[in-house]
């Protein structure tokens, strides 16, 4: 296992595991987190979107990271997501995050209100200057409304505490050139994009389909780290149906979550409002990317058992 980045190579995006009625599964979340570690996991993005930040309260987001942390160790690095997009609130997460015991921080651009490249900017470096802890930037215009601008990386890149990005915007040409001009590690927000990403300088991934298949990410990765790009090339296309399958047809949370508990890895697939389960036509679209996976490490899909009923339209309102 190559940990050789300050975060590692490997880090799962780890959903937040739910009873039925909504509450927080806190063994389902260690039964999850060890599995992904046996896989062969680096490390933790805890409560960011794929972990259902909006909707758990900050108490619950410190436990779910220092639940994660106690089960890590030594041996995977836990980054707090859920970052706000009110920069004292931010603030007040990562130090709650430090006391927590966690390795670094996600710090996603300030959604829905929109400021401007300075506000970005300002916002990014007044979080980073209240922790001693290393911070990951989270560049995903999709959901926040603003990209980060290429020279706003590059000044952001100058705070001794800003070392990362998660790049889920899709631009490889902006990656090469931040890349070339600062020293910024490079991890892919995008399963898709994983391989892609690591062949032109990039160090791994913040996966989501990870937590269903960290096996399989592990064997990609360890492959570009060998220069083995054919082998790189055969698990990329192994995963692709299973990436569709958690990423295109509902937020992944949610076919994450639902592929999770079908194949028994959790007791329920419960997310909170305004998230909800797949409807029926969206099941059937999970279920036939699902048929197409096959030979995937760390995933068997043969054993795998849906229930509908749990998961049909209107169920968990």
């Amino acid at each position: 296992m190559n940990t050789s980045p300050l975060f590692g190579q490997l880090i799962v995006a780890i959903v937040t595991p739910m009873h039925a009625d909504g509450e927080v599964d806190w063994p389902g979340l260690e039964r999850l987190v060890t599995t992904c570690l046996e896989q062969g996991a680096d490390g933790f993005v805890t409560t960011a979107t794929t972990g259902e930040s909006a909707t758990l309260s900050d108490a619950e987001k410190i436990k779910v990271a220092r639940v994660t942390k106690t089960l890590a160790g030594s041996s995977a690095k836990v980054i707090l997501g859920g970052a706000s997009n009110v920069t004292s609130h931010a603030v007040e997460l990562v130090r709650e995050g430090a006391r927590a015991g966690v390795d670094g921080l996600l710090v996603v651009t300030p959604y829905y209100v929109k400021p401007t490249q300075t506000g970005i900017l300002t916002h990014f470096r007044t979080v980073a200057d209240a922790t001693d802890l290393p911070v990951m930037l989270y560049d995903i215009p999709g959901r926040t409304g603003k990209p980060i601008a290429p020279e706003t990386l590059i000044a952001a890149s100058e705070h001794p505490n800003i070392v990362a990005v998660k790049d889920a915007k899709g631009d490889l040409a902006e990656v090469s050139r931040i890349l070339n001009e600062t020293d910024l590690l490079y991890y892919s927000g995008d399963d898709a994009r994983t391989l892609p990403e690591m062949a032109i300088g990039g160090v791994g991934c913040v996966t989501v389909t990870g937590n269903i298949a960290a096996a399989s990410y592990r064997a990609l990765i360890d492959a570009v780290d060998a220069n083995d790009l054919e082998t790189a090339r055969v698990y990329h296309g192994l995963l692709e149906p299973l990436v569709r399958a958690t990423m295109t047809h509902v937020p992944g949370t949610v076919a994450t979550k639902y592929l999770l508990r079908g194949l028994g890895r959790l007791g329920s697939d419960r997310v909170r409002l305004p998230l909800v389960g797949p409807t029926r036509d969206e099941i059937a679209a999970i279920e036939s990317d699902v048929a197409a996976v096959h030979d995937v490490p760390g995933v068997d899909f043969s054993d795998f058992r849906p229930d509908r009923a749990a998961t049909a339209e209107g169920a968990l309102l």
